[in-house]
């Protein structure tokens, strides 16, 4: 079975939002031969330039018969009437394909084209305030790589639309064959931290990196207590200059970011192995097995027990 998607670009797209994908569909077709067939189009057709000023050659908008649309994201997607012939188009043809999908701030035209209504979306993390005041119908979960509700995607920003891909890749073929495609793109299949974005930003130490070797400090002293004052010293900044500066950098408070890292130390044992529960809590600082329960139900949706058999399984 051959699915034929469809790529929307638009002036002033993210050039990796539709290459990322389109590159992880290619793959998947070299481990899955005519799994899939890919059109890229535009409202006009022709040469579109990205915001990096590359050009990619469109088709125009067209009734053929689509599996999945899947919608660039970039500064582009701000001009908000230049989009309305994006957003009609995708409205009209939702009911004719089996799924949508948007990369970033695509997301914003699938909001414009009413898709999004009552359903939890992402999209980058520096527009997800921004997107939440807009589209107040939408439940913004800026945390996620990539959310699934149905059978419309929404994911993080930029290299997310690879996470996407290999989502969409599995659910169509298979883990065995997305495995073999993350493999092939030296990526991994799934994120350590939960699927969180935020995660992300905190393996950077923030955008700017500032506070990246704080971070690896952090991560070899999980089991110690990090508090706000020790992180500070080690800053070498004051209490809470230190807590309005990393906030300020990362989005998340320094109790959130130990938190953060301490569940990613967590899951990546209580997937791993046969570790007993308790010495897992233990080694991540959590100091007892419920303390990390709660904080694995608020970050994962599910216990350390469910997320093992999960993994055996």
């Amino acid at each position: 079975m051959t699915r034929r998607v469809a790529v929307v670009v638009f002036p002033e797209f993210q050039i990796i939002d539709a290459t990322g994908p389109i590159g992880a569909l290619e793959v998947a077709n070299r481990v899955s031969p005519g799994a899939y067939e890919l059109d890229l189009l535009s409202a006009s057709g022709g040469e579109v330039a990205s915001s990096a000023g590359v050009k990619m050659v469109t088709e125009p908008f067209n009734d053929r018969a689509y599996d999945t649309i899947l919608v660039s994201g970039g500064v582009g997607t701000r001009h908000f009437a230049d989009r309305a012939p994006d957003a009609a188009w995708i409205r009209r043809r939702a009911g004719d394909v089996r799924r949508v999908a948007s990369v970033c701030s695509g997301a914003y035209v699938l909001a414009e084209a009413g898709l999004l209504d009552g359903k939890r979306a992402t999209t980058h993390w520096s527009r997800s305030d921004d997107f939440a005041r807009r589209y107040p119908k939408i439940r913004m979960d800026a945390d996620r790589i990539f959310v699934r509700e149905g059978e419309v995607w929404t994911s993080a920003g930029i290299t997310a639309g690879i996470d996407l891909a290999l989502a969409l890749i599995e659910d169509d073929l298979g883990r065995d064959v997305a495995r073999h495609t993350a493999q092939q793109l030296v990526v991994p299949l799934r994120r350590p931290g939960g699927q969180s974005q935020f995660s992300a930003l905190l393996e950077m130490g923030g955008p700017s990196g500032r506070f990246a070797e704080l971070m690896d400090w952090m991560r070899e002293r999980l089991s110690e207590p990090l508090n706000v004052e020790r992180l500070a010293d080690r800053a070498a900044m004051s209490p809470r200059h230190f807590a309005r500066a990393f906030t300020a950098e990362t989005g998340v408070t320094p109790a959130k970011a130990v938190e953060r890292l301490r569940l990613e130390a967590a899951r990546v044992r209580v997937e791993a192995g046969h570790e007993p529960i308790d010495r897992v809590a233990l080694s991540a600082g959590f100091r007892d097995p419920e303390r990390m329960r709660r904080a694995f139900l608020r970050a994962f949706g599910q216990p350390p027990q469910a997320l093992r058999r999960a993994a055996r399984a």
